[in-house]
């Protein structure tokens, strides 16, 4: 069965296979003639315009990427990063071209880049010296540096540092270094689990099972540390007070993603919360700021990205991941569907997308993660998932552009 066959059955009149594949088209044209060039030494890809490299952009921009069997930027982006490593581990998040975070680590992103590229390619060798020690000294500067209570779990400088750029009201400014983020600890699990996979590879079944007990007891501490039994929600947590920060944000639903937390609890974050029209299941959602939270709001108003309600693609991915590790498929392809229409229905791919209208906002054209918008429809449908870490084979849409 060809992918396009796979799009969803009730899609706006407008989403066809044939402005579907035109599209598709478009993305691969402007990343490779717009978003690859060359920068220190190597060739490497971003999905901006203005050519800053960022962290957690290069992963989904990778996932995508791995659909037209490119791993190149999983290797040149990730050794470029680790090149720039401070001697503590510190490898600092943007390139600096544009937007310089000399405060802010890379966001716990790198080991599963570096991982879809090794098992696309079937190829270890390039991190068997001294990248893989430079991994685990990225790693390690999380939770020596990051972590001032010794509680085990990592916060963030502020709300920029952790791409959610102005959601103050949840992490404060920068050089704050207080809220325990919930989404910075979920992704922490992941790029354990990570270094845990390349680890076996490498022949190193030690460190491997070292890795993957950390994960193990971060998930529990996840769970007992930032889950609120009365509003069945996940919170940031203050280091200076010990208290839940009780703001609803995405980030309360992505321990979804880890596929490890008790189901009655994904009951209820997806029952309460995520389906819920007065907080995150806007027309397109899902919202990055719950529609009730004091703050909220879709339309930019100034040059801002936002994140107080806006609908943004890479959170979408995930949360629909973690819906389908929980067992919640029809809930899973309600979002793939919904977020297929609102990315294809736009003239052209966008940075984010107005949550109440479907309208998209922020640089355009975009080719950077929103690409992953057009494939949701596809892994629902199929059980194909990418960004699964334990996947070791790969594949490609070249049916697609026929």
């Amino acid at each position: 069965m060809k992918i396009l066959d796979l799009l969803p059955e009730n899609r706006h009149e407008k989403c066809t296979p044939a402005r579907l594949e035109k599209r598709l088209n478009d993305v691969v044209c402007d990343i490779l003639e717009k978003g690859v060039w060359f920068h220190k030494g190597r060739m490497v890809m971003t999905g901006y315009a203005y050519h800053e490299l960022y962290d957690w952009d290069l992963y989904f921009e990778t996932l995508f990427l791995s659909y037209i069997g490119i791993t190149d930027y999983c290797r040149n982006n990730v050794e470029m990063f680790l090149d720039e490593q401070h001697p503590s581990g510190f490898v600092a998040r943007t390139m600096a071209i544009c937007f310089p975070r000399p405060r802010h680590h890379f966001k716990p992103f790198l080991a599963q880049t570096a991982l879809l590229g090794c098992r696309q390619d079937q190829d270890f060798r390039w991190l068997s010296g001294k990248y893989y020690e430079k991994l685990k000294k990225y790693l390690d500067y999380w939770f020596w540096h990051c972590d001032n209570d010794r509680n085990g779990l990592c916060f963030w400088d502020g709300a920029d540092h952790s791409g959610m750029d102005n959601q103050a009201l949840r992490l404060g400014l920068d050089n704050v270094m207080e809220f325990e983020g919930v989404d910075l600890n979920v992704y922490l699990v992941r790029e354990l689990r990570a270094m845990a996979e390349i680890a076996a590879e490498l022949g190193k079944p030690e460190e491997a099972a070292e890795f993957t007990a950390h994960a193990e007891k971060l998930c529990k501490l996840i769970d007992e540390t930032f889950w609120d039994e009365e509003t069945g929600f996940y919170y940031d947590r203050s280091e200076r007070t010990g208290k839940l920060n009780k703001v609803k944000c995405i980030t309360g639903l992505l321990p979804l993603w880890l596929g490890t937390i008790p189901q009655e609890r994904a009951e209820r974050l997806v029952r309460e919360h995520l389906m819920n029209p007065e907080e995150f299941w806007l027309p397109y959602p899902v919202a990055t700021w719950a529609k009730n939270e004091v703050g909220y709001y879709q339309e930019r108003k100034g040059g801002e990205c936002t994140w107080m309600g806006a609908t943004w693609i890479p959170t979408n991915y995930m949360v629909m991941h973690g819906l389908l590790l929980h067992g919640f498929t029809e809930e899973a392809k309600l979002l793939a569907d919904k977020t297929f229409e609102m990315v294809l229905l736009e003239n052209n791919t966008r940075e984010y997308y107005n949550g109440e209208t479907g309208v998209g906002q922020g640089l355009c054209p975009f080719w950077g993660w929103s690409t992953l918008g057009y494939m949701m429809p596809v892994e629902v449908r199929t059980g194909y998932d990418p960004s699964d870490l334990k996947r070791t084979t790969f594949e490609t849409v070249d049916e697609l552009m026929k």
